[in-house]
């Protein structure tokens, strides 16, 4: 090795070390300061776009589980108004059986009728009432409720409504039922109990709708869950080792310093030769 004043070999050396060790050290320091080993493309081109895919996968899915709960939240209130009008039927019916007792007065039979109007519009207001987010499954204004079942939308579920206004298929009990006479009231309690029966096969429906629903929002969780998790084995800084590196770049780093240092010295050691 020759000594010269213009070109210090060993000072280069270790100022190449010193840089490499520098930048490994803004590495690490970014990778704890963002949690993420590929945070840009620039990190690794190949593993972020694989990563930007799982994202997109993942948001999609979320707007999946949000379209789902939207369903099952409107299904649970046609479910909640259908079980309060078969409570009504019920009262319903046994108003009617009280008024078609031949023993009871006149007036007794209009105070159950009094009552018997009163429970027959409450229906009525029930099914006007039972809407959620604009969706109302029970009053015929709508023939099924749908939600997305798939990330890139190509798939639904679907659940039918039931109209069970009065008059219709389902209540076949009309809005102008009344019990004022026995003979009324005596042929209404057949009427009543077909309807309470319907009702109750309704609310069976929807209730497997509210269950179809349910099951798949569950199952896309957790898919949405794994996806996330294989996210963060592609992406995330493994903090324990980006703690370790960083303390032994330090390390480096300070030992390159002082190995520059000493290279830089070296040319002085020149001037010795001349004394």
């Amino acid at each position: 090795m020759s000594f010269s004043v213009n070109t210090n070999t060993g000072a280069m050396t270790a100022l190449q070390y010193l840089n490499q060790t520098q930048g490994q050290l803004a590495q690490t320091q970014n990778e704890i300061n963002s949690g993420l080993k590929v945070a840009t493309a620039q990190d690794n081109g190949a593993i972020y776009a694989i990563a930007q895919n799982q994202r997109g996968d993942i948001a999609g899915y979320q707007s999946v589980i949000n379209s789902l709960n939207n369903g099952a939240s409107a299904i649970d209130v046609a479910l909640s108004a259908g079980q309060s009008i078969s409570d009504l039927l019920i009262q319903l019916k046994t108003n009617a059986l009280s008024a078609a007792d031949p023993s009871i007065d006149t007036a007794s039979r209009q105070a159950l009728n009094a009552n018997f109007t009163a429970l027959r519009d409450q229906i009525t207001t029930i099914i006007q009432n039972a809407v959620f987010n604009n969706f109302n499954l029970v009053n015929g204004s709508t023939i099924q409720i749908q939600a997305l079942a798939s990330a890139d939308g190509t798939r639904r579920i679907t659940t039918a409504a039931q109209n069970m206004s009065l008059s219709g298929a389902i209540v076949t009990l009309t809005s102008t039922a009344t019990i004022s006479t026995q003979s009324n009231a005596s042929a209404l309690i057949n009427v009543i109990q077909t309807s309470l029966t319907n009702v109750d096969s309704a609310l069976a429906q929807l209730s497997s709708g509210a269950a179809k629903f349910s099951i798949q929002a569950t199952f896309t969780q957790k898919l949405s869950d794994t996806l996330t998790t294989g996210l963060g084995n592609l992406v995330d800084a493994n903090m324990a080792q980006e703690s370790a590196m960083l303390q032994s770049l330090q390390v480096k780093q300070q030992l390159g310093v002082q190995a520059l240092s000493i290279a830089n010295q070296a040319p002085q050691t020149i001037l010795s030769l001349f004394k």
